[in-house]
């Protein structure tokens, strides 16, 4: 029988590197934060002990180097998402007067994603402390006490059950309150899809120049990941407005600008999640008895092992009774009916896509796997026609690639987009950027703080700028408030 690799987990950086770099920068600003401060004082969940008579031994450089050199500190983010829980260990200087850079990042990711330990809590401490000790690793001994450790989950935990996910929960707090790090009340926690939908569209509506650009149409943003999938952008019709079900819009203001964005996360949609349930199985259940989940979407006669969230599922194509596509396409129209709300002006915006749509466009072509590109969502029917025809007489390279196609396809024409809706399909994590064209008058160094900064904002529950003192007029942060309700 053949062991099929767990493409969910190709891309461990996929989910959230808007998610890093946000956190990344929120260990930057509660440092500013404490700087500013003029009398000790908790910051956003950090214990008293990291202020008062202690705010020497703040993650800074050692005493005695600031004359001659930037202050440095450090920051340790956990981002566990559905396929893999990565840790992210961050190096921040900081000149006299300047702002903090980001001046070096540690990476690792281990799999599978926190979710799968749901039932055994017990076992997902060795993965938290292996990553643990790569970030002690790398930072210096005499920096861990004042060190911030944070870690958010995606959308693997908002997919248990309320009390499972709280014991992970509290199972990874405990594991890092026995660190050597700096851990806040709400070090651990489970970010809210529309947040992961609304800083996405931050992210890409900054790194265009359409934030900052008087009169420059805002882009949607289109992401796909392994748990959920979110969609956002600024809707420009009344219509829009007055059709959309509750809790699809969401007000978010900055530069002091009010945007009321049409955002919402599909929980169960994202790639991997809606593979299992067109296959036929249930999150986190073993088939009964081991039984082989049947699908009409698998190449006839294939059989293999595919494993997800810690299960292994048996699985196997049926017999062709028709064409392979349009069989699949029943099927995946099944496990979507109802799920999803149509809306028509998509198709008069531009829209990013991303994660999942950028690794399935690049496996087959459709846009350079290096530089991303444009497609239209036509071409994703295409493809998996293309892919499902050969799938009826011979071997796949990849035996889910006609399934995957062919969802991607019926997700976006289920949300409204028409085949011939053009899509520009890129990479938000930070070595793919440096593709991305900023505007002329903004340089690029400047564009990403300004990013940054409303990232991390928008991820403290939107009230971060609202806690800081106010810049004086020669400090470079700019007046950036975030406020953020949901209808």
């Amino acid at each position: 029988m053949r062991k099929v690799p767990n493409s969910g987990n190709l891309r461990v950086t996929k989910v959230a590197y808007p998610l890093g770099l946000f956190v990344c920068l929120f260990i930057c600003v509660a440092y500013i934060k404490w700087h500013w401060a003029s009398a000790p004082q908790a910051f956003l969940g950090i214990p008293e002990v990291a202020t008062g008579a202690r705010r020497g031994q703040q993650s800074r450089s050692r005493p005695g180097t600031a004359a001659r050199g930037p202050e440095v500190f450090y920051g340790i983010m956990f981002d566990a998402g559905s396929t893999g829980t990565r840790v992210h260990v961050f190096q921040f200087s900081q000149q006299p007067g300047e702002t903090p850079t980001l001046t070096h990042e540690t990476f690792k990711a281990l799999k599978p994603g926190l979710s799968a330990y749901a039932d055994d809590v017990d076992k997902s401490t060795p993965g938290i402390q292996e990553l643990l000790d790569i970030a002690k690793q790398d930072i210096p001994f005499e920096f861990w006490k004042a060190t911030p450790l944070v870690l958010k989950a995606t959308a693997g935990l908002r997919l248990l059950p309320g009390e499972k996910a709280q014991k992970l929960l509290r199972k990874v707090k405990e594991v890092f309150e026995a660190s050597p790090f700096l851990v806040g009340a709400d070090c651990v926690s489970i970010m809210n899809g529309t947040d992961e939908g609304v800083s996405a569209w931050i992210t890409v509506n900054f790194l265009t120049g359409s934030l900052k650009t008087p009169g420059r149409s805002n882009v949607g943003m289109l992401d796909l990941g392994g748990g959920s999938t979110q969609i956002t952008f600024l809707p420009r019709f009344e219509d829009t407005l007055q059709t959309s079900p509750p809790g699809f819009l969401t007000s978010l203001q900055m530069f002091n600008r009010t945007y009321r964005l049409y955002s919402y996360s599909y929980l169960g949609l994202g790639l991997m999640s809606a593979r299992l349930a067109v296959l036929g199985g249930e999150e986190g259940k073993p088939a009964e008895d081991g039984a082989e989940l049947v699908s009409p979407c698998l190449s006839p006669g294939f059989r293999g092992e595919w494993e997800h969230a810690e299960v292994t599922y048996r699985v196997s194509g049926q017999e062709a009774a028709g064409s392979l596509y349009q069989l699949c396409a029943r099927r995946v129209s099944e496990i979507l009916r109802n799920k999803v709300h149509r809306t028509e002006e998509v198709k008069d915006v531009d829209f990013y896509a991303f994660s999942y749509y950028y690794d399935l466009a690049a496996n087959v072509g459709l846009i350079d796997a290096e530089k991303g590109g444009s497609l239209v969502v036509g071409d994703f029917e295409t493809a998996a026609k293309y892919v499902c025809r050969t799938a009826e007489t011979q071997p796949p390279r990849s035996p889910f690639l006609c399934l995957d196609l062919t969802y991607v396809s019926s997700l976006l024409h289920g949300l409204g987009f028409p085949g011939d809706k053009v899509l520009k399909v890129g990479d938000l994590t930070p070595e793919k950027t440096d593709n991305w064209t900023f505007p002329k008058r903004f340089p690029r160094q400047e564009h990403l703080k300004l990013w940054l900064l409303c990232q991390i904002s928008l991820q403290l529950h939107w009230q971060l700028w609202c806690l800081l003192p106010k810049p004086s007029s020669t400090q470079p942060w700019p007046s950036c408030l975030l406020c953020h309700s949901v209808r």
